[in-house]
């Protein structure tokens, strides 16, 4: 016997069960990005290669050792995305929506990074992001926090923890890059490998090392909010405030610098200690100098990604949990003649907005009334050459002590709405 064909490292199927999950994320997620007046966009999921150099920077780790990139048949260097923003940007940027404009956006899809897959990282990741576009001023940034605040409650999660971070300008951050290396050159004899080779290309970066070894070091680093330029301070000062205005909770973190180096000025992270080492649900920032540096014109932007799979992971260790989807009623086709009668009966119901899972296959009624069980109906619907001749239907409550009454098929869609406690929808 050949082996079977297995999926790919770290880029999981998702089974009947978690995607239920998925779908509530979702549906609330979609709902509350609306009541703030967000879009929708859909971008691809192939780019070219140098679309993501020229934004997230071609010496940072995504660009550097984690990319999909392959030349196709034309001699096209492409990538499959590791990231939505800079999709968005050049979407934007190609289709004139946004030199002069205010943009609120969000897409949803898969991302592709060759990492280490563990639990809550993979190499094919989904996020949901939000991007907004034309506006410089805190109380947009302020803004994507409370959607993520109002997201949590939708969802009915807790023990997120915000913590945010200024970057400053392009300018202020060169004055810091350059206090930062002089702190870790004096230190460089304990410093790890990865850090040595940050230590001249990309040293911000490690100041976002995982390694426990490091985090002394990096705690006694210079804080990168002393050498802020003076907009950049008051703007990070204006957005603290419409948080604390709002009664949202948070902590400076001084080593934040994301690992994206398209960011400027206002970074946050939502962060849990439920997740094991992959503690980050949902991250974003400012990136006003991005759609001016991939050819558009000069205009402020910010946005966020929140993952799918961790949230959804974390959704799963709240006791409430999502309820599972289960059909209204099961439909038990007894013999043939049943079996053509049922589909169409099926198809009736459904047209009156009942969630009707109808047996196919055959079989005999133990079998099927196991499979109605399993499938969590609330009734079974029972069918056979009887009910067929005196045009009725054998109801039985799956979920009341199985009493069981016969209905006709006349009154079945009243008598099943009245049951759930629904308005009849004939």
């Amino acid at each position: 016997m050949r082996k079977a064909i297995q999926a790919v490292r770290g880029m999981n199927d998702l089974l009947p069960d978690v995607v239920e999950r998925w779908q509530y994320i979702e549906s609330v997620t979609r709902d509350v990005l609306s009541a703030y007046g967000y879009r929708e966009i859909r971008l691809p999921v192939l780019e070219k290669s140098e679309l993501f150099a020229r934004s997230i920077g071609s010496e940072t780790d995504i660009v550097e050792k984690e990319m999909y990139s392959f030349e196709d048949r034309s001699g096209d260097n492409l990538t499959l995305r590791p990231e939505g923003t800079a999709g968005v940007v050049r979407a934007g940027i190609e289709n004139g929506f946004l030199h002069n404009q205010i943009q609120r956006l969000w897409y949803a899809g898969p991302m592709f990074r060759h990492e280490r897959p563990q639990k809550g990282r993979y190499r094919q990741f989904h996020q949901i992001g939000v991007e907004t576009f034309g506006v410089d001023s805190p109380d947009i940034d302020a803004e994507l926090i409370l959607i993520c605040a109002r997201l949590w409650r939708n969802l009915g999660l807790n023990g997120l923890t915000l913590q945010l971070n200024s970057l400053g300008t392009d300018e202020s951050r060169k004055v810091y890059r350059g206090e930062l290396v002089n702190y870790l050159k004096q230190l460089k004899s304990r410093l790890d490998d990865d850090s040595l080779r940050r230590l001249e290309k990309n040293p911000l970066r490690i100041l976002d090392s995982k390694n426990p070894a490091m985090q002394k070091i990096i705690s006694g680093a210079p804080s990168i909010l002393d050498y802020l330029d003076e907009p950049s301070l008051r703007h990070f000062e204006m957005f603290g405030d419409y948080l604390k205005q709002a009664g949202i909770s948070y902590a400076i973190n001084h080593a934040m610098v994301r690992g994206l180096d398209y960011y400027t000025r206002t970074v946050f992270e939502w962060t849990t200690d439920r997740l094991g080492a992959q503690s980050t649900v949902c991250a974003g920032g400012r990136y006003d100098r991005l759609v001016e540096h991939l050819g558009g014109k000069p205009t402020p932007a910010s946005g966020f990604a929140l993952g799918m799979e961790r949230l959804a992971d974390l959704l799963a260790l709240h006791s409430d949990g999502v309820r599972t989807k289960h059909p209204h009623a099961y439909m038990i086709l007894l013999g043939e003649a049943a079996q053509k009668h049922g589909l169409m009966l099926s198809e009736r119901l459904r047209d009156a907005e009942l969630h009707i899972e109808c047996h196919c296959g055959g079989g005999g009624l133990k079998a099927q009334l196991k499979r109605a069980d399993r499938r969590g109906a609330r009734f079974a619907l029972l069918l056979g050459d009887e009910e067929i001749r005196n045009r009725s239907v054998s109801v039985k409550d799956l979920r009341d002590g199985g009493a069981q009454s016969s209905v006709s098929q006349e009154k079945l869609v009243e008598y099943l709405h009245e049951k759930l406690g629904r308005r009849s929808k004939t």
